[in-house]
């Protein structure tokens, strides 16, 4: 039976060759792997973002205190198109049919100019805390813009 003993090498030579794997293994510049037409691409929609339209509104949550039962809550939602190029309302859907949302539908509102969107919210038969939002679909960076109005309704 032959017994084969292995020998130490010299931990010199072992980091001689664990640096060259790594040296071989690896691309020392990572900046090679980046390829011109996404970075001219990822350039192209940083530069489009700030030219595009921003909906920015005086107040985005109303309270209206206590009202009866019945009543109908009206609010007008002022807005600034604070952004470089026209906004577009494209729809406003409220979270329940008892809140009903006005607006300029599918109007360009210039950069500058300013708007508004009445939301009205009928009480009836709501008695109790009510939180009601209605949801903007535009053409901002984000899409979407989320308003809202709560309060307390007392029984009749």
């Amino acid at each position: 039976m032959k017994i084969h003993l292995i020998k130490k090498h010299n931990p010199l030579t072992l980091l001689f060759i664990l640096m060259l794997v790594t040296n071989f293994s690896c691309d020392v510049n990572p900046s090679n792997k980046i390829k011109s037409e996404n970075l001219k691409a990822t350039e192209e929609r940083i530069e489009k973002s700030y030219d595009s339209s921003q909906i920015k509104f005086d107040f985005d949550n109303y309270d209206f205190g206590e009202v009866k039962d019945g009543e109908i809550v009206e609010v007008d939602f002022n807005f600034t198109n604070t952004g470089k190029s026209d906004l577009v309302i494209y729809d406003a859907s409220a979270s329940c049919g008892c809140t009903v949302p006005e607006y300029p539908q599918n109007i360009n509102i210039k950069p500058g100019q300013r708007e508004k969107l009445k939301v009205r919210f009928d009480t009836s038969n709501k008695p109790g805390k009510q939180m009601k939002s209605v949801t903007l679909t535009t053409n901002t960076d984000s899409g979407k813009k989320i308003i809202r109005l709560s309060g307390f309704v007392l029984n009749k």
